[in-house]
């Protein structure tokens, strides 16, 4: 057994799922808690004192002193692009230079520079240079990630990345879990066919990626894929098993939040553009609003989704990093809480259910992780000091992270110090 006992603060974030409006920030801190697990699944989360003797007192059981030290449910990471190959950070000086993420799409820069390096890429090598970011990610305490295609736009690019993170979640600690997004952009040959293309995604790349996917997301934006495009292919996708998702309103008010609401999508993203009446199409459709501040931060767009109008509209929130080359450039999902608080207006309590709880249910897997509490995975971050230190950018707060009950000090995740 695992124990880790007389926590300084304890916070479970224990409850129904999803968290929204007022109950979104509602959370207990449990002082002098104790969290035990028997292999992977938690067997006891609560109070010090109301630890069970028998519990207590197993032979053979891990102790970790917890005194000085908080614990939270590990972070789900609900919208990554961690998968590619490929280098764009030339494009971020050109950004820092003044040009616009529009300009150097239009250039043939963007996501279609990301394009070209997948698919020249072999599956092993995407693994290898995926691993390093899953790394990454684990040190800032994620332990459950969605991780998207989207860089091959054909048959044979985009399965090979989905066979690429199906071979990650068996080769590293966090679970993953794949998205199919054959629709992130018209490949250049297909810019003036744009039905030709919609149908390659529907008839031939759908069919190919049951069974190697979970999710369906489509990127409905102008100039991207239009709502009836994005329509078309999430009804097509969920007809095979691929359940909804979308990017959503996310550079203009592009209709995906309502495409969401009108295609039951568990999760709509972005959302920096949403409107009232995609607000209230979402709260009533029961789509949970996954926003990714770091992205708005890197692309410097000017605004941020507007995250106190959703959470008081009855909108469930979750967070996520938007880990890509070309503007998700933070793997940390304690970054990602401190945007929200400070650039959305959230809550510390409000960005840490979104980062565990919401977030899981956005992924459909909150029955498993999310929260800390007896039949769920053993997932937890331990933080130096109290859970708030989470949002001290720059500061070294998490001591260990715990995946299915093993624990991950973080010194072990940084990579070796140069000698130069």
């Amino acid at each position: 057994m695992l124990q880790i006992r007389h926590i300084r603060q304890l916070i479970t974030c224990v409850g129904s799922a999803p968290r929204r409006g007022k109950d979104q920030r509602g959370i207990d801190i449990i002082q002098d808690g104790a969290v035990v697990a028997d292999g992977e699944k938690i067997v006891f989360a609560g109070p010090e004192r109301e630890l069970p003797a028998s519990l207590a007192s197993a032979a053979g059981s891990t102790v970790i002193d917890g005194r000085g030290r908080s614990v939270v449910p590990g972070f789900v990471d609900g919208h990554t692009h961690a998968m590619y190959a490929g280098d764009r950070r030339d494009e971020l000086r050109r950004r820092l230079g003044g040009a616009t993420y529009a300009q150097i799409a239009s250039e043939g820069g963007g996501i279609v520079s990301t394009v070209r390096a997948t698919r020249a890429a072999s599956e092993g090598e995407l693994v290898d240079a995926t691993r390093p970011r899953l790394k990454e990610m684990l040190a800032c305490g994620t332990t459950t990630a969605e991780v998207k295609s989207g860089y091959g736009l054909d048959v044979a690019s985009e399965m090979k990345m989905l066979r690429a993170i199906r071979r990650l979640a068996g080769e590293q600690p966090i679970d993953l879990v794949p998205t199919f997004m054959g629709a992130h952009e018209f490949p250049m040959d297909y810019r003036n066919r744009r039905e030709e293309y919609v149908r390659l995604v529907i008839d031939e790349m759908i069919p190919a990626a049951d069974g190697l996917a979970e999710w369906c997301d489509v990127f409905c934006e102008t100039g991207v894929f239009t709502p009836d495009e994005s329509t078309r292919i999430l009804q097509a996708g969920a007809a095979r098993g691929l359940k909804p998702r979308i990017h959503a309103d996310e550079l203009g008010p592009s209709g995906g939040s309502q495409v969401a609401a009108a295609v039951g999508a568990r999760s709509a993203d972005h959302l920096i553009f949403v409107g009232e009446d995609g607000i209230r199409a979402m709260r009533d459709a029961g789509v949970v609003a996954t926003l990714l501040p770091n992205a708005a931060f890197y692309l410097k767009l000017g605004r941020f989704a507007p995250a106190r109008a959703l959470i008081d509209a009855g909108v469930p929130v979750a967070l996520a990093t938007d880990v890509n080359p070309g503007g998700g450039f933070s793997p940390s999902m304690p970054f990602a809480m401190t945007m929200a608080c400070f650039a959305m207006g959230l809550t510390f309590e409000e960005a840490l259910v979104a980062a565990t709880i919401n977030g899981a249910y956005s992924l459909d897997c909150d029955a498993s992780v999310g929260s800390l509490e007896a039949g769920k995975l053993m997932d937890a971050v331990l933080i130096d000091g109290d859970a708030i230190d989470l949002i001290r950018v720059g500061a070294p707060t998490i001591h260990a992270v715990v995946k299915r009950g093993k624990v991950f000090p973080t010194s072990d995740l940084q990579p070796p110090t140069s000698n130069l």
